[in-house]
């Protein structure tokens, strides 16, 4: 076990984070209304070049689905949407950058017209210490798993993501909380569910057992030792315990108990499309987002306090408004998920279930039309979600509130940056 103490959250005044982003909106001559645009530098929109001279004419088919394109390059429009804007309304016009239209599909690069923002590039000291303590508590602590997947394991680069995803970690030992917690949900994800041996069939008696590692059991004296051996009886459960038992060592009860709240949503998620694939059943395309709602990466963020080394009180983190920037983001990055693992998925067997394979299955449209509106579908999620924490900010302007916001934002971002440049797992589809 972790010793807790340079770790637990404290409750009075916050010292500054590492980042210039730590600064309150008073602080930095901001509004509380604005805070969030500053954390973003401005990031064009790129149109596509215009076609050379030579081209032949488009045929309506073709026309229809490139003014797709061009809608989701341009972002969004209509009211409310010049709040969006982080260039000045009486500024001179920024010619838009020029797609680079030679770029082949899957080299780093961004999902084009997908609306995100860069980051700086991850601390290495950072990135290769958090490599290697995770590495050392897979294989020496957990077991987690057998020499073969080790290629795969490396291939995640989890310390990456992490570092990208909570800019504002005191420690390694706070990025580790959340480290351990996202290679255990992959590996309950990989053998329960996906890639190594997972299946629909009894999914929900699997995922309930492995969940008491995370909300132990209260029962007799006479069944808790069979209940204790359980845990230690495959991969999953060995890692959920041995990280929630850092993240408890680490954590207050009320941020303990959220996390194990949150996981319950996502394990309900994993359920619902077990059963759809038991049933053969396409679901609609709300429903799709439904069931997203719930398996999605709302865990990771939710504790970005605790990785700060600090708490947003329950009764903050409880608001309706606070739930729904949450909730945003959680669903925008998910579609993140469903955009970069698109190829991936659809070179895997059987049929996996994502946002364009669902559109284009229920609205009738090409794979290309219903990638581009999946697309549109992500930058509507995430301009939603900027503009709700724009406002919770406004309406709550309470240092916690306003650090928490951040810290999700961040990670927003850092998702992305992690999915855009993990060539090991991703390439683009051949679209544009």
């Amino acid at each position: 076990m972790p010793d807790p103490g340079p770790l637990r959250p404290t409750h009075g005044p916050q010292p500054p984070t590492p980042t210039s982003a730590s600064a309150s909106p008073a602080s930095s001559g901001t509004s509380a209304s604005d805070f969030l645009a500053a954390l973003h530098p401005p990031v064009g929109i790129p149109v596509p070049s215009p076609p050379p001279a030579d081209v032949p004419p488009r045929t309506p088919e073709a026309s229809a689905s490139d003014t797709a394109l061009q809608r989701i390059l341009r972002g969004p429009t209509g009211p409310g949407t010049s709040s969006l804007s982080l260039v000045p309304r009486d500024a001179p016009p920024v010619p838009d950058p020029v797609l680079p239209a030679a770029a082949p599909p899957g080299e780093g690069r961004a999902v084009p017209g997908l609306y995100h923002h860069p980051v700086p590039e991850p601390d290495p000291v950072r990135v290769e210490e958090v490599s290697r303590r995770i590495k050392r508590w897979a294989e020496d602590e957990v077991q987690l798993y057998p020499e073969e997947w080790e290629g795969q394991f490396d291939g995640f680069s989890v310390g990456r993501y992490m570092v990208g995803c909570h800019p504002d970690a005191p420690t390694v030992d706070h990025l580790m909380l959340a480290t351990r917690l996202m290679v255990a949900e992959n590996a309950l994800d990989d053998c329960y569910c996906e890639d190594h041996g997972g299946s629909p069939v009894g999914l929900g008696g699997r995922i309930l057992l492995a969940h008491t590692a995370l909300d132990h059991l209260h029962t007799t004296a006479e069944y808790a030792p069979a209940w204790q051996e359980s845990l230690a009886s495959d991969a999953p459960r060995r890692a959920y315990r041995s990280a929630m038992d850092y993240f408890v060592g680490a954590a207050t009860p009320s941020q303990a108990d959220r996390y194990r709240h949150d996981m319950a949503r996502l394990h309900m998620g994993y359920l619902a499309e077990a059963a759809w694939a038991e049933t053969d059943h396409l679901p609609e395309v709300w429903e799709y987002l439904a069931m997203r709602q719930f398996n999605n990466f709302r865990p990771c963020p939710t504790i970005t306090d605790t990785v700060g080394g600090y708490e947003l009180p329950a009764d903050l983190h409880a608001r309706p408004d606070m739930q729904r920037v949450i909730a945003l983001a959680g669903n925008a990055t998910t579609i993140v998920n469903d955009l970069y693992s698109y190829t991936k998925e659809l070179n895997s067997p059987g049929r996996h279930l994502n946002l364009p394979v669902v559109i284009a299955e229920r609205e009738k449209l090409s794979p290309r039309d219903a990638y581009l509106k999946a697309v549109e579908v992500h930058n509507e999620l995430m301009h939603a979600f900027e503009a709700a924490a724009a406002d919770l900010a406004k309406a709550c302007p309470v240092p916690t509130v306003l650090r928490f916001l951040r810290g999700v934002a961040a990670w927003v971002d850092g998702n992305h940056d992690w999915h855009r440049t993990n060539t090991y797992r991703y390439r683009l589809p051949d679209f544009w």
